[in-house]
């Protein structure tokens, strides 16, 4: 299976590929210990911030519910896939007729990853789990993440978990389960990934390979908040300086803030920067709603709402400028001159 279907960014590695998983042990624990007693859950919701190990966590449980398809003679822990083994194989390659993957589809004529998973990703499953297991195995559907389902798929998918076919298997991946359908939330078993603490983080990023710098280490490390991808989007995606440059900003004026402005607005709209746009427009979020926060402990409730207000109406420029197809350049300068008057 490519790695495009995983939007995976440089330097990682598509979780169903990825032999390693660092700082979810007692998930893995726990997991390992509900197969192995025959009383699992048939869906599982994995919740937990983006990029902390979610989706390698449910192919991992996968390959080894795939590998011990009778519970009682599965091992009392998850190991490390042997990417050599026929299972693992099949999963990797996306051959497996066991385990199906549902992310959001690529447009075909576009090229680019559509906004939401369809309904007709979710009419794949039906026809998968209409399918008989030429093994008798079980079957499982990673859902990656089911935040992005729109409302016709998620209602489909209530159908089928509501009434699971026999030895069928769901992984729920979210990263804000508040926006699930309370009803896909009540039947599915919650387990609650936490990030990575420093020293998990630094093994992590020690097995990718990534080289960062002594000096930038520490901050990459705080601004990246347990997150293996934003640790990543900071180092090799230019995030790092971004943020520099954006806090440099708040504190500028005249002819010095909009030369700056319009750096950030060129390496934002240049080509191919869709994961540092939307780096940018997540921390832009949290840098609100940090001031506001940080206005109302000091009592100071006119500056809380003046946060507040500013981060409606960055959201709904946002989204104007992708309703609209926006030119995106234009969309970071007016944001920011917004966000700075």
């Amino acid at each position: 299976m490519s790695e495009e279907r995983y939007g995976v960014l440089d330097g990682a590695i598509a979780p169903a590929t990825n032999t390693r998983l660092f700082g979810h042990e007692a998930a893995e624990e726990f997991l390992a210990r509900t197969y192995r007693s025959g009383k699992g859950h048939h869906a599982i919701l994995i919740e937990g911030p983006e990029g902390i190990g979610k989706a390698t966590l449910a192919f991992r449980f996968a390959n080894h519910v795939l590998c011990y398809p009778d519970p009682q003679t599965a091992p009392e822990i998850i190991g490390d896939p042997d990417p050599a083994s026929p299972v693992s194989r099949q999963i990797a390659s996306g051959a497996s007729h066991n385990l199906l993957y549902l992310t959001r589809p690529i447009d075909e004529k576009t090229g680019k990853t559509r906004t939401a998973i369809t309904i007709d990703e979710v009419r794949r499953a039906g026809h998968f789990f209409s399918q008989t297991s030429g093994t008798g195995n079980w079957r499982i559907v990673i859902i990656d993440p089911a935040d992005d389902l729109n409302r016709n798929a998620a209602n489909a998918i209530l159908k089928i978990l509501e009434e699971p076919p026999k030895r069928a298997m769901f992984l729920v991946l979210s990263h804000a389960p508040g926006k699930l359908l309370p009803t896909i939330r009540s039947r599915c078993l919650p387990l609650r990934l936490t990030p990575l603490s420093d020293d998990a983080m630094r093994l992590a990023l020690g097995a990718l390979g990534l080289a960062v710098p002594q000096t930038q280490a520490e901050t990459v490390l705080a601004l990246s908040k347990g997150s293996v991808a934003q640790a990543l989007k900071l180092a090799n995606y230019g995030g790092a300086d971004i943020i520099e440059a954006f806090r440099k900003l708040v504190g500028e004026q005249g002819a010095t803030a909009r030369k700056t402005m319009y750096k950030l607005a060129e390496a934002m709209s240049a080509k191919d920067s869709d994961v540092v746009f939307g780096f940018f427009t997540e921390h832009l979020g949290e840098f609100l709603v940090e001031q506001a926060r940080a206005a109302v402990l000091v009592g100071d409730l006119a500056r809380a709402e003046h946060y507040a207000r500013l981060s409606s109406t960055v959201t709904e420029q946002l989204a104007i400028a992708s309703a609209y197809n926006l030119e995106r350049k234009q969309t970071i300068l007016d944001i920011l001159a917004v966000v700075t008057a």
